[in-house]
Order: C-alpha cells, then sequence, then structure tokens
C-alpha cells in the first residue's frame, strides 16, 4: 500500500471514529494517537470507550499538545498513523495558550509542522476532525476562534490529503479522492 494522507471529518456522534478505525485496520503496524485529555467524568467515560474500541495490537500515544515531538522518534516502527482527533489537539492548543502568561500558539505553524512530518515519512495518515463550521456561531468570543481556527487547519489538512470524507450518520461521503 502506498503513503497515502485521509482525512475524515463531520460533526460529533457521526461515525469519524469508527469510519477511521476500519480504514487503518488495514495497515500492518498502526498507531493510535490520542489527543483528548479527561477533564472530567464524561470525557473520562468517552476516552475508556475509545480505547476499548481499539484493537489490542495497535500500539497508543496520548499527546494532547506537542505531537510533532512526540510522533518524531515513533514514526518509523508504523506504516500506519490513526491521529483522533484534530478537534481536540487545537482545542488544547488554544487553551494552553489562554493564561495571560503562557504565549499563544501558532496554530497554522503547528499544522504545517505535523504535515512536514507526514511528508517525512512513509506511513500513511488517517485524520479525524470535526466539522464545526455547519452549525450555531459561538456566543463567545473563544468560541468563534475555536471555529475559525478549526475550519483554517482542515482546510490544510484537506488541500495536502488524497482523500477526503464526511461522515454522516455513520455514513462516509467522498469529498476528495484520488486513486491509491
Amino acid at each position: 500500500m502506498s503513503r497515502r494522507l485521509t482525512l475524515i471529518l463531520g460533526g460529533v456522534r457521526a461515525g469519524k471514529s469508527t469510519y477511521a478505525q476500519r480504514l487503518a485496520a488495514s495497515g500492518e503496524r498502526v498507531l493510535f494517537v490520542a489527543t483528548a485529555e479527561a477533564g472530567d467524568a464524561d470525557m473520562q467515560a468517552r476516552i475508556e470507550a475509545h480505547r476499548e474500541s481499539r484493537p489490542t495490537d495497535w500500539d497508543t500515544l496520548e499527546e494532547p499538545l506537542d505531537l510533532v515531538s512526540a510522533l518524531m522518534p515513533l514514526l518509523p516502527r508504523y506504516d500506519t498513523v490513526l491521529l483522533d482527533c484534530l478537534t481536540l489537539w487545537v482545542s488544547n492548543l488554544m487553551l494552553a495558550g489562554s493564561a495571560p502568561e503562557s504565549p499563544r500558539c501558532d496554530i497554522p505553524e503547528a499544522i504545517r509542522g505535523l504535515l512536514e512530518l507526514y511528508r517525512s515519512g512513509e506511513a500513511s495518515w488517517v485524520i479525524v476532525s470535526n466539522e464545526v463550521g455547519l452549525g450555531v456561531v459561538p456566543t463567545t468570543k473563544m468560541g468563534r476562534e475555536y471555529a475559525d481556527e478549526l475550519g483554517r487547519v482542515n482546510q490544510m489538512v484537506a488541500a495536502e490529503a488524497d482523500g477526503v470524507y464526511f461522515m454522516a450518520a455513520g455514513i462516509p461521503m467522498v469529498v476528495k479522492s484520488s486513486a491509491p
């Protein structure tokens, strides 16, 4: 299988992770990259459900912020990387830089670094992200900034991706496709 970058977009509970796992399962050596942090009991339960849904022979990297540094030494071991998800990664980066004493992360620069890491390796990547631009406009300044940042990140990944799928009710719809 030749190296491919696949982006899976959709709303909450649209089946993105399940579809991404199905695609990643064609790999022989899979690294699952989780960006979620358990900030409350509900998120802890979601994380546990995701852990239980993954094949036991997949390795997992849990990294909420510095994906490039954490992934770089690991990539040669894997032929497939499943990153779930950009949505939480962008949120984590924004929140890490929201304290007055914290420097604000350059999120477009961070995604450029992640895409460069993909280009430098041999592994196929499947990346999951939420499409937040179809709903209600957030009422807070930070909420609007988040939707803008995630929209830009999704566009950057989609521009580079070989395949982009939009999930609705568990059904993948092809947005962009190039033959493997």
